[in-house]
This record gives structure tokens, sequence and C-alpha cells, in this order.
């Protein structure tokens, strides 16, 4: 857990590399700083902006299409509720973490050139059973997650220049999603992650500045929450928003002191709730209804200079699955980046490939929020805690003892108890049924491989006004869920 001293050098473990800390003479070189300064993280602010900038990322712009589903109270209200859960699990999934570690070295595991990943805690501490279905989950659920940011990019990108359809962008970020294949592990996404997050940040207040500005629209209104259909697909799409720590573990491992990230996530979250709170609100106030209809807030507002500097980085759940593929074919722990990254590339193809057939950005991160992040995040790991700690032995001698103010054991346990009863009801449960019915019926309306999902009918594409809503129409009141026409 804590760096080692050999000699009169600190090794300090992360991730894939074992960085070589001198205590004096440390190299002076402007290489040396220039890699450091932008590519060697493992700090506490690193794992921050890592937490931070991949917890809402591009679901940042479809929580106005949750408002509209959900009314306003509610969706203040679940925001802060799923906020305070998914920190509790993230706290969850960080104890697990620090208990295996230590356990393994006790036993003399060196980790130096391995990553420690979530379905390995699992089967460290409870089995291989535990570990088939954590990997399951986890690796479907970053597959759908990598998908999504890959549909978002698109889905974004056609706002500022739509001169391609979305299917077409999607090739193309496709194509650069790519380039992740080199980068190493999240001890090297310092730059990455604070990008990442400026520009989310930017595009959440741009969000809310533009959405005030603007004001509301002639005759605008706020019905929801109408239908129930509506409303717990607005709900599980809050639910994976707050639901973005399957990458916890790899977070934690870059860390050069992961015992340090407990209350990280929380104060990530905290943070993240500024930006979506605002947008969210200051957006839903303007359009009302309308965002039943367009599940990406750009959509709706006019094209500036603002809005087409608004976007959002793309990246971090590849990663893990990056990971899992080397394992799997016995390249994780060679030296040569070149030949990882090759190694990597076949794992880009599905995400490709799915972001190609399913484009139904907004309703699809409802689907994977209730089918996979309600377990992957929430279920699995509030089990996980209790079955591993469920032996007055092992209560004992954790390494990590329950503070105080949560009521130690008897109170970490009922608030697990609480999350996976709530989350198997309400967000796989109600979630599931609702989350699917919207999405068959996107791919009813739109079909698959759509080429361009939720774009205005080529009589209404004309350069949109300089003070107004930009073009795209609302859907024809025939199509209930946030349709426009096929394509």
């Amino acid at each position: 857990m804590e760096s080692e001293k050999v000699g009169e050098e600190e090794t300090v473990i992360v991730g894939d590399y074992v960085e070589i800390m001198k205590t004096e003479g440390k190299s002076k070189g402007m290489k040396s700083k220039f890699s450091k300064l932008f590519w060697h993280g493992g700090s506490v602010y690193d794992a921050w902006f890592s937490c931070a900038s991949n917890q809402v990322a591009q679901v940042l712009l479809t929580l106005p299409y949750s408002f509209s589903q959900l009314g306003m109270l509610s969706g203040i209200l679940l925001q802060l509720f799923y906020g305070l859960l998914g920190s509790w699990t993230a706290y969850i999934i960080s104890i697990l973490y620090v208990e295996y570690r230590t356990r393994k070295e006790r036993e003399k595991v060196d980790f130096r050139n391995h990553v420690i990943q979530w379905f390995e805690v699992l089967d460290g501490l409870l089995g291989k059973h535990w570990r088939n279905v954590g990997l399951a989950f986890n690796c479907t659920f970053l597959l759908f997650g990598s998908v999504i940011q890959l549909i978002a990019c698109a889905s974004n990108i056609y706002y500022i220049n739509d001169n391609l359809d979305k299917r077409t962008w999607t090739y193309i970020f496709g194509a650069c999603c790519a380039t992740t294949v080199f980068i190493p592990s999240f001890h090297n996404y310092r730059i990455w992650s604070f990008l990442g997050l400026l520009m989310t940040t930017y595009t959440a207040w741009y969000l809310t500045i533009a959405s005030l500005l603007h004001g509301q629209v002639e005759g605008v209104q706020h019905t929801g929450p109408t239908k129930l259909v509506l409303y717990f697909t607005g709900a599980t799409n809050i639910l994976y928003t707050f639901g973005g720590h399957a990458v916890t573990v790899e977070i934690m491992h870059a860390m050069w002191k992961p015992q340090k990230f407990k209350a990280i996530y929380l104060i990530a979250t905290l943070y993240v709730m500024t930006l979506t709170l605002p947008s969210a609100a200051a957006v839903y106030w303007a359009f009302g209804d309308m965002l039943l209809n367009h599940s990406n807030a750009f959509s709706l507002l006019p094209r500036t200079t603002f809005r087409d500097m608004a976007f959002i980085t793309f990246g971090f759940a590849c990663t893990p699955l990056y990971f899992v593929w080397e394992k799997a074919i016995g390249m994780h722990e060679c030296k040569s980046l070149c030949k990882r990254a090759a190694a990597r590339l076949p794992v880009v193809i599905p995400i490709w490939f799915l972001a190609i057939i399913f484009p139904f950005f907004g309703p699809i991160n409802s689907t994977v929020g209730s089918l996979l992040v309600s377990f992957t995040v929430y279920i699995i790991p509030a089990l996980a805690h209790i079955f591993t700690f469920r032996s007055a032995t092992a209560r004992e001698n954790a390494v990590d003892q329950p503070p105080k103010y949560f009521g130690r054991w008897v109170g970490t346990f009922t608030i697990n108890v609480f999350i996976v009863v709530w989350v198997l009801i309400v967000g796989f449960g109600f979630g599931g049924w609702a989350s699917m019915v919207n999405f068959i019926d996107q791919i009813d309306t739109f079909g698959l491989f759509t080429k361009c999902y939720q774009c205005p009918p080529p009589s209404v594409a004309v350069s949109p006004p300089s003070h107004g809503l930009n073009t795209t129409a609302a859907a024809p009141p025939h199509q209930p869920f946030n349709h426009t026409r096929r394509h």
C-alpha cells in the first residue's frame, strides 16, 4: 500500500509502472519536467480530476431531457439522492480494494507491473463466482459506456457542423477513439482528465447562462411527470450519471497513496452537482416539454461560437477494457507500449460497431443505467462488502473499520442493504421496464443503423437565426417518445 523504501530511493507503485522517486538528485531535464507535468500523475488531485471528469461527462447534455421526464422537483431530488448513493458505493469499493491489496501484499504479491481491477478484488475476497459475475457486468457496462461516449461525441459535433450526418461523425470519432490505445493507464491521464473537467465545466455553465439569456420559449410548458414510463426512464438516466465509478479501482491503483481515496469521490460528486443542477434546471426552465423530443440539449440552443466551443472529451471507459483484454491475451505485463497499443485495437471495433447500430443518445443511457449500472456499481459492491465482512473475525481484522458516524458495522450493513433493495426494485425493476419500453420504441420509430438520430428533416435544416432556437423542430404529436422523423 504505502511507498516502499529501497536503499536511498522511494519506490512508488503506480498502475503499470514503477516510478523511482529519488529523494536527492532529481532530474532537472526539460523532458523530465514536461513528462512529470503532463503525463505522470498519481496524486490526490489527479484522482479527483479523473473522478470528476469521468463521473458526468457526456451525460450532462441529457440531464435536461431527464428533467422534462421527471419534472423539476424530482429531477433535483434524485440528483442529490443518487449522488449520495454513488458516493457511498464508491467508498465501499475503495474499502474493498484496500482490503484486497493489503491481504495480497502480506502474501508478498507484487503489483508493480499489474493494474488491479474490480473483478480481481472480488476474486481475491469472495472467490471465482463473484469474479465471473463482476467481470461480466463490469465489462458490459464499460463497453456500452464507451459506446455512449462515442455516440455523444458524434451527436455534439453534428450540432457544430451538420454538413455530415451523425453516422458519418461516428465513423470519424471511432477512428479518433482508437488513439486512446496509446494511453498506458490512469496514471497517464493527468492532462486528459484536466481538459475533460475543464470542458465539462465550460459546457455546464454555457448551458446555464445561454438558457437564462435565451429566456423561456413562447408557450413553454412544464408538465412532467406525465407517464410512469418516462418518469422511471429519467430516473435511471440520473442513476447512470452518478454510477460512473466502474473505473474506481483503476483510478485508485494509479494513486501513489490509494488509501487517501475514500473522500475523493464524494468531493468530486459535490463539485459535479454544481454543474449538473444549474444546467439541467436552467435548460428545462427555458424549453420545458420541448426537451422530450430533444435528448441532446445542444439541439435547442442557437448556434453560436460559445456553443461550438462546448465539447466533452472521450476515452475513460475504454481503458479498463484494454486492461481486461491484455490480461486475456497475456499482454498486460508487456513493457512495449507499441505492442500493447496494437493488441488493444480489437477492443475499439465492437465499440464502433455498437455505436452505429444504436445511436439513441439519451434512451440508451437509461437502458445501460437500469440493466448494468444498477448491478455493477450499486448492488454488487454493497453485497460484496456485506459478504466479505460477514464473520466476526473478518470484521475484527479489517484494515479499515467503519467510522462511528456511520454507525460502525451495523450502520454500514444497514446502508448497504437499503441500497441493494432500493436499486434492485426501483433502478433495475421499474427502471429496467421503463427504459426497455422507451429503447424498443426508438428502434421501432427510427430503426437500427439510423443515419441521423433526431436530426431535423431536410426541409427544416436551414441556417438557424442568431437570436432564436436552433431549427430542430419538435416532434410530431403522435410520436410519444422524443422522436422527429425516421431517416
